[in-house]
């Protein structure tokens, strides 16, 4: 049961209310916006949420045990704070979301009615509608190891512990870009091709700065080298805009063993016998099936 603040709670019982929602929302790299379907701005928990945001609670679901439930925000992209190249961009995704009850009148009788996570976003030409997940959600992300042929950790991070400080790992400029998807950058012409297939490209300056993209197809042309990324950037990119880069990697044992000599730290399992070896039938014309070893 939900414990009301004495005066919201004689606010409630007086018959006439004057309330608002407001949603702080924390994003990762720490900014916190505040956002009100009131017509005035209204303080919630410090934070100053601001009206005119085109902002607006839309269906929420709640449900009993651990089943995952949910709301949602949606609004107009009409707010100075609301950009439409920062949602594509991925600024809010994983977001953490507070919605408060506030008596806009007397802003300190609030109530945080719900938190969650920034899910889903989808955009439309003028609006927009973000996912709040709530933190059951959490149950439904996979823990502990898999027995699987591919490694499970993510390059570079305490698991794998390549080090990404090596020449995999860089810094350029870029050269061009055409259609905001392939970049040249002449720092990376000494790679083969491929190299950073699969890997992650961030920028470090430009309109599209903190912005995180994997990349498609990395390939080498003449004294510079291509990269495509998965998906186009939402701001243009401008020859100079610095990025950096991460060699990529496919999750394979030799992979592991000859781009980043870390076999050692290989987190999946390799010697799994595949679908064919499970299928297979004894045959005294195949070595393989005498008994001893498969990797002889």
């Amino acid at each position: 049961m939900r414990n009301l603040p004495n005066g919201l709670a004689a606010h409630l019982a007086s018959g006439a209310t004057s309330l608002c929602h407001c949603w702080r929302v924390i994003r990762r790299d720490g900014i916190v916006l505040g956002f009100t379907d009131h017509d005035v701005d209204v303080t919630a928990s410090g934070t100053l949420c601001v009206a005119r945001s085109g902002v607006e609670g839309a269906q929420a679901e709640t449900a009993l045990g651990f089943a995952v439930g949910g709301s949602e925000i949606a609004g107009a992209l009409i707010s100075q704070m609301l950009d439409e190249a920062d949602l594509a961009n991925g600024v809010y995704d994983g977001a953490s979301v507070e919605v408060w009850l506030v008596n806009w009148q007397d802003p300190s009788q609030n109530l945080l009615l719900d938190m969650g996570t920034i899910g889903q976003i989808t955009r439309s030409e003028f609006a927009f509608t973000a996912e709040v997940r709530t933190l059951a959600h959490e149950f439904d992300q996979e823990r502990g190891r898999y027995f699987q042929a591919g490694c499970n950790a993510d390059l570079g991070d305490a698991r794998c512990k390549a080090n990404l400080t090596s020449p995999t790992f860089i810094a350029n400029d870029v050269v061009s870009a055409t259609d905001g998807r392939i970049y040249l950058g002449a720092g990376l012409a000494g790679y083969v091709s491929d190299w950073f297939t699969g890997g992650e490209l961030t920028f470090l300056s430009g309109a599209n700065q903190g912005a995180p993209f994997i990349v498609k197809q990395h390939s080498i042309m003449g004294n510079l080298a291509a990269i495509t990324l998965w998906q186009p950037t939402a701001r243009p990119i401008l020859p100079g805009d610095n990025f950096q880069i991460s060699a990529g990697c496919d999750k394979f044992f030799a992979t592991c063993e000859n781009k980043f000599a870390n076999g050692v730290n290989f987190r999946g399992f390799p010697h799994m016998p595949g679908n064919d070896q499970i299928l297979s039938f004894p045959n005294q014309a195949d070595l393989a099936m005498d008994g001893g070893s498969l990797f002889r």
